[in-house]
């Protein structure tokens, strides 16, 4: 593109996405002012990915570090965007920039909806990923699990969670709870090598046993499907523990029961059959119920935005153009919509999950900001630049001093970077060392490190 015109470009949100968007703008010669809610870049890439994948996340890391570093790229974690927080929609709409990108991310997560979901013991996947990646908020939470937990899922997030049940919690036994059968398991077979040493085969033989009969109505081979799920327990990483994991097929979780102090004892399950549904199958209850005895429950059901925000927002997402522009990459589906004007908002673009929750991770993200920033391009080619940076810098640092905010610049990220990794000798499950407090960060950041 033609480099004449030099726009100011507002990113919120330095996950996947927005660090994409800003990459791509900020290569075209572009001002880059991006705004964190999170002291530390990253997003899920640093409290998203399982911990033990440390290359793909330092690879990342390196990435954002040499981004962030470039002189027309601007910093400021620990900024939150919404109601009641260091800055609403309107102010960051009002600081003079050409175009403001959101890609915040889906930081809400959908209600569980059965009865009893609010008993202690039960966690959102998301949480619990959280809590073991050290998000503040979420990292110095107890999290008690219990002996016997039951995750309900079957894909790389169910992984994921048994993965820290057996090597890091050690629990008694990791139940995955899935609504249809083996062969409608979601997970990339490479994923299931963390937890297979411990998987109870005699369990999961019983398991096929019990459904052999629903799996030959619909035309399936239980032998096979057996045969071809034992034959991904290989290359297994060695157990840590003696934790046993096993399946429930063909189960809904209708209701979570509790004792006494309102504390899990188990969950009511339907037992389901399988019914073809074009190429693939749909679970049918069969209205027979039984207890499924645990002590906890993750249910692993997908995110949503969050309302809160105060960009328009309906049913767990915000909303974009459903005005095709007819574009590749269609401009619309970035562009965000006020339904009751019926118009786009001049200048305000959505990427990432912010745009489409739960949609892939790290790649995928990856490239809808690249897709952004096309149409973000398109968008700046038809204006001319607004303020210079300098103007909208000074907008902002005002206005977050006004505030009473703690942003943290490049110049702290790397006093904190630095204080971590002199811990070397204090890493806990997660492989390396991190402040579980933005307290405790924003602290040592403003001692210079120290």
């Amino acid at each position: 593109m033609s480099t004449q015109h030099k726009h100011v470009i507002i990113v919120a949100g330095a996950g996947p996405a927005g660090m994409a968007v800003a990459a791509s703008l900020g290569k075209a010669g572009h001002e880059i002012i991006i705004l964190n809610r999170d002291i530390k870049f990253g997003g899920l890439a640093e409290y998203g990915i399982f911990p033990s994948k440390l290359k793909l996340r330092g690879g990342l890391r390196k990435q954002y570090w040499d981004l962030l570093q470039q002189p027309n790229v601007h910093y400021f974690g620990n900024v939150s965007i919404g109601k009641d927080k260091d800055l609403t929609v309107d102010d960051v709409r009002s600081l003079g920039a050409s175009a403001v990108v959101f890609s915040i991310g889906a930081q809400g997560t959908k209600a569980i909806g059965v009865e009893g979901d609010s008993a202690q013991g039960v966690f959102h996947a998301k949480d619990v990923v959280y809590h073991f990646n050290r998000l503040p908020g979420f990292g110095d939470r107890p999290f008690e699990m219990g002996k016997q937990v039951a995750v309900i899922g079957a894909g790389d997030v169910m992984v994921d969670i048994a993965h820290w049940l057996t090597r890091y919690k050690k629990v008694e036994r990791v139940t995955a709870i899935v609504r249809r059968g083996p062969a409608e398991r979601k997970y990339n077979p490479k994923e299931i090598r963390a937890v297979c040493a411990n998987m109870d085969l005699e369990g999961i033989k019983n398991e096929f046993d019990r459904i052999k009969d629903r799996l030959v109505a619909v035309g399936q081979n239980p032998d096979e499907i057996q045969k071809g799920l034992f034959e991904e327990f290989t290359k297994c990483e060695p157990a840590a523990s003696r934790t046993k994991m096993g399946f429930r097929f063909l189960a809904s979780p209708k209701r979570i029961l509790v004792n006494e102090h309102n504390r899990v004892r188990g969950l009511e399950m339907e037992e389901n059959k399988l019914e073809p549904k074009g190429e693939d199958t749909a679970a049918v209850g069969l209205k027979q119920f039984y207890e499924f005895p645990c002590d906890s429950v993750v249910f692993a059901v997908g995110d949503k935005v969050d309302d809160t925000v105060g960009l328009p927002y309906k049913g767990g997402t915000f909303l974009t153009n459903p005005n095709k522009t007819g574009n590749d990459p269609d401009d619309a589906l970035f562009q965000a919509y006020d339904e009751s004007s019926g118009k786009i908002l001049e200048g305000l673009f959505l990427a990432g999950w912010a745009r489409k929750a739960s949609e892939g991770l790290v790649g995928v993200a990856k490239r809808d900001g690249d897709w952004c920033a096309e149409v973000v391009t398109r968008y700046l080619e038809t204006k001319a630049a607004d303020s210079p940076v300098s103007a909208v810098l000074d907008k902002l640092q005002a206005l977050l001093k006004e505030r009473k905010s703690r942003p943290v610049d490049i110049t702290g990220l790397r006093a904190l970077q630095a204080a971590e990794k002199a811990h070397k000798d204090m890493t806990d499950c997660i492989g390396e060392f991190k402040y579980v407090t933005n307290q405790e960060m924003l602290s040592l950041i403003e001692r210079g490190g120290r």
